[in-house]
């Protein structure tokens, strides 16, 4: 059976699966923490993943972006991602949008799902995310990485979100790209699935969220660091 692994965790089983076939999630990025995010939400059985983005891929996209392959290049990243998720589980309903997420339909594209990942690569993007999120009442995971450092917070309504930690955007000349310091794709890798467990947990039940916790990652010293926030 194909959940047999998730069904016999303590705490999940035939309920919980139950629980992830019925689940609605919306990733935010097919790029370096959507590809891991993606691959695990699938492989979980979540029942339908929604997924934005409007970039096609590029070459210098495939050191840390693991969902799409060379063989993708020049094509819609969203069309990349349709066709690994459903190589991986064709019993899964996945829900493409190429289309930049912005001001004008973040609301409508949020609204349907039960569960949103914010793997966008830019400031103006994650605080969107974060003011439609805690304007709809939803529960959303945020994340991002640059060079070989991450972090990962979840929001549940009625705690501290990301504005409440990083208080408003950079500006564009202070902000770091990873263009600039460069973005090791492994340490992606460990955020993103940390994302997906983060959603599978919410989904399920199980566990403690990163809700009112901000979870520091350095990569260079394998050092986990958990800050303390609180809602302003």
């Amino acid at each position: 059976m194909r959940y047999n692994r998730n069904i016999v965790i303590d705490g999940l089983g035939q309920e919980g699966q139950a629980l992830l076939k019925a689940s609605k999630v919306l990733v935010i990025g097919g790029g370096g923490l959507g590809s891991p995010a993606l691959y695990y939400l699938a492989a979980a059985g979540i029942g339908t993943i929604g997924v934005i983005d409007y970039d096609t891929v590029d070459i210098t996209n495939l050191q840390r972006q693991i969902i799409h392959f060379t063989e993708d290049v020049g094509k819609p990243k969203v069309v990349s991602i349709r066709e690994k998720l459903q190589a991986l589980n064709p019993d899964i309903n996945i829900i493409t949008h190429n289309e930049r997420f912005c001001n004008n339909n973040a609301e409508a594209l949020i609204e349907p799902y039960d569960f949103i990942l914010d793997c966008a690569d830019n400031y103006a993007t994650k605080f969107l995310i974060d003011d439609i999120c805690v304007q709809l009442h939803k529960p959303y995971c945020h994340a991002s990485v640059v060079a070989m450092q991450g972090e990962v917070m979840t929001y549940i309504p009625g705690n501290a979100c990301y504005r409440d930690v990083f208080g408003s955007p950079p500006d564009d000349a202070e902000a770091i790209t990873s263009s600039q310091v460069g973005i090791l794709g492994a340490v992606a890798g460990i955020v993103g699935s940390i994302q997906a467990t983060e959603a599978i947990k919410y989904i399920t039940g199980i566990g403690e969220l990163l809700v009112n916790r901000l979870l520091i990652v350095d990569g260079r010293t394998m050092g986990f660091q958990m800050l303390r926030v609180r809602k302003e």
